[in-house]
């Protein structure tokens, strides 16, 4: 394909679209691959996709593999199911909650999201689903934002709790953060100490991407719900 070869000198705009939730969204051929953006971000594959696949590295592919049930909060483009799809050969249930319908249509047209038999997405506030959701989990991927904004009940301490809470036992959170400032950065500590007070072993890795930390958490005992 000429736009994909083109694509290494220069990003070949293919598809944009003006969303309510997400303003501008634009699928580009970059670097030889699809990419889907926001106005100043990467929402999914590129630096995203690389961002997410440390983290599952850092808890172990083999590990992952073994999970039975994955929680997705923020799927996008959903670059961090087609690793765990098609790279780590996860087979257990992915269940992905996304608020932007429009962006799941561009899932499915662009990425071919809806061709993935062991994954069920929600069109939900990833707030409301964790709040009425029964289910326990072995990994939780959060990955929500409009644009470079993350809301924050991500940070608020009811909805850490409820996070521990939906984790079975040696489950894990992988949490993607952006810190663009020092109070962003005094946020994602407080974010590790609350999650440090709840029998869970927690960690920052190393910034990637200049912007991006990711926060690792693993629940270590099991606690009455």
């Amino acid at each position: 394909m000429i736009r994909r070869l083109l694509s290494y000198l220069i990003p070949i705009p293919v598809y944009q679209k003006k969303s309510q939730l997400s303003k501008s969204l634009e699928v580009t051929w970059n670097n030889g691959q699809l990419v889907l953006d926001s106005k100043n971000t990467n929402y999914s594959y590129g630096s995203l996709q690389r961002v997410l696949r440390i983290g599952l590295k850092r808890i172990g592919f083999d590990k992952v593999k073994s999970m039975h049930h994955i929680l997705v909060l923020g799927v996008a483009g959903g670059s961090v199911i087609r690793t765990l799809v098609d790279e780590i050969q996860f087979q257990g249930k992915i269940t992905g909650i996304e608020m932007d319908p429009e962006v799941i249509q561009i899932a499915n047209d662009y990425f071919q999201l809806n061709q993935i038999p062991n994954l069920k997405i929600i069109i939900d506030d990833a707030f409301e689903f964790v709040l009425k959701t029964k289910e326990t989990y072995d990994l939780i991927i959060i990955d929500v934002f409009q644009d470079t904004q993350m809301p924050n009940f991500l940070f608020e301490k009811f909805f850490i709790q409820r996070l521990s809470s939906l984790l079975n036992t040696h489950g894990y959170v992988l949490f993607n953060t952006m810190i663009l400032d020092e109070k962003q950065n005094q946020r994602n500590k407080q974010y590790i100490a609350e999650f440090n007070t709840l029998s869970c072993k927690v960690y920052a890795l190393p910034r990637i991407e200049r912007h991006n930390e990711l926060i690792v958490v693993q629940k270590t005992i099991s606690k009455f719900k």
